[in-house]
C-alpha cells in the first residue's frame, strides 16, 4: 500500500473516478464529502470497480474542526486532491456568495492544517476558466490570465493565487494546478458516472438525461458565436483520462524532490469540438436522437477555448487517450445504468 490520500469532494464526479485510480495504482484513499451534489451510494461503485472501499466522512470542509477530526482520526496522509467546490458557472452568476464561501474557505482550510499534520502535497482542481476569453487557441500554460467571466472561474483564479502565495511564504507543502478542460464521460463499467443532483447544471448529463426521456429537450446556448457552426467549442476531456492524470501528478508531487514548489498543467485533449458537433457524436454513438433547440447566449460562457496539453504529455507522461464517440457511449451507458435503478 502506498501513501495515504485526502480526496475531497471524493463522492462527485471526477472525484469519484480519481478515488478508483489511486486505490488501483495502490494508494489508500480516505474521502470527505458534504453530499451537496452526490450521493453515498457512489461508494458502493468505487468498491464494486476497485474492490476496495474508501473510509467515508461526511462532513464540510469549509468547516475546519471538521476538517482537524478528519486528519486526527486518518493519520498519515500525505496528499489531498481537491475537489471540494461548486462548479456551475452559470449558477454562479446567479449565487456568487455560495461560491465563493464554499470554494475559498475549503481551500484555505486545507492549505492551513496541511503543516500541522505533516501533508506534503496538494494537487489542485482548477479550470481552463483561468484564461478567460482566449486571445488565440489552442491555450499552453503561458496564457495570460484573463478576468474571469464568471465567479465560479474567479474562484478558481484566486484559488491559484492563494496557493502560490502560500508556498512564497515558506509553507513546507508543495502544488499541482491541473487546469482541467471539458470533463465529460463515464467509468466504462458503467457503475459510476456524473449524477447530478436536480436539473444538470453541465452539458453531457443534462443531454443524456433528455437522450432518456427525462427532460423535454437541451437548449443549445446560442448559435451565432464565431464558430464554424455558430454553437461554442470547447476541449471535451473523457473523466477516466483526467482522474488518471491526477495519479500521475500525486505521485510526481510525493516521489520528486527536484520538481518545482508549484507545476501549473492544462489537461485537455488538444482538440475543439463544438456543442453542436458533441450532440452528433452523441447520436452516432448510441442511434439515439437528443431533442434540442437553439436559446439565448448564456451569461458567463466563453465563445471557444482548447488545450494544448503538450507540457502534460512531455513533463508528466500523461496523454488524453479516449475516442470522444467511446466517451459519449460511457456516458449513454452510466444513465441507461442509472434509469434503471430508478
Amino acid at each position: 500500500m502506498k501513501e495515504k490520500i485526502l480526496v475531497t469532494g471524493g463522492t462527485g464526479y471526477i472525484g469519484s473516478h480519481t478515488t478508483v485510480e489511486l486505490q488501483n495504482a495502490g494508494y489508500e484513499v480516505v474521502i470527505i464529502d458534504n453530499l451537496s451534489n452526490s450521493n453515498e451510494s457512489v461508494i458502493d461503485g468505487i468498491e464494486a470497480i476497485s474492490g476496495i472501499r474508501p473510509v467515508f466522512v461526511k462532513g464540510d470542509c469549509t468547516d475546519i474542526n471538521t476538517l482537524r477530526k478528519l486528519f486526527e482520526d486518518n493519520p498519515g496522509i500525505k496528499g489531498i486532491i481537491n475537489f471540494a467546490a461548486s462548479k456551475a458557472v452559470g449558477e454562479s452568476v446567479q449565487k456568487p456568495l455560495l461560491y465563493y464561501r464554499n470554494n475559498l474557505n475549503t481551500l484555505i482550510n486545507l492549505l492551513e492544517l496541511m503543516p500541522e499534520f505533516g501533508v506534503k502535497g496538494i494537487v489542485f482542481s482548477s479550470s481552463c476558466t483561468v484564461y478567460g476569453e482566449p486571445d488565440q487557441n489552442p491555450i499552453d500554460e503561458t496564457a495570460p490570465i484573463k478576468p474571469a467571466t464568471s465567479p465560479y472561474g474567479n474562484t478558481k483564479q484566486i484559488s491559484e493565487e492563494i496557493i502560490e502565495d502560500y508556498v512564497k511564504s515558506g509553507a513546507p507543502i508543495k502544488s499541482i494546478l491541473l487546469r482541467y478542460f471539458n470533463p465529460i464521460g463515464a467509468h466504462p463499467s458503467a457503475l459510476i458516472g456524473e449524477l447530478p443532483l436536480g436539473v444538470p447544471q453541465n452539458l453531457v448529463p443534462y443531454l443524456t438525461q433528455t437522450a432518456a426521456g427525462i427532460r423535454k429537450e437541451l437548449t443549445v446556448f446560442g448559435d451565432d458565436y464565431n464558430t464554424p457552426d455558430g454553437s461554442c467549442i470547447r476541449d471535451y476531456i473523457d473523466v477516466v483520462d483526467l482522474a488518471k492524470a491526477h495519479v500521475i501528478a500525486m505521485k510526481r508531487m510525493l516521489e520528486n524532490n527536484d520538481t518545482d514548489s508549484v507545476e501549473i498543467f492544462n489537461l485537455g485533449t488538444g482538440n475543439g469540438l463544438s456543442v453542436l458537433q458533441l450532440i452528433n457524436a452523441f447520436e452516432e454513438a448510441t442511434g439515439v436522437p437528443v431533442p434540442h433547440k437553439i436559446g439565448e447566449r448564456r451569461a458567463g460562457d466563453i465563445e471557444k477555448i482548447w488545450a494544448d496539453p503538450k507540457k502534460a504529455n512531455e513533463v508528466l507522461g500523461w496523454k488524453a487517450q479516449a475516442d470522444i464517440k467511446d466517451t459519449m457511449a460511457n456516458a449513454w451507458k452510466w444513465q441507461c445504468h442509472v434509469t434503471e435503478k430508478k
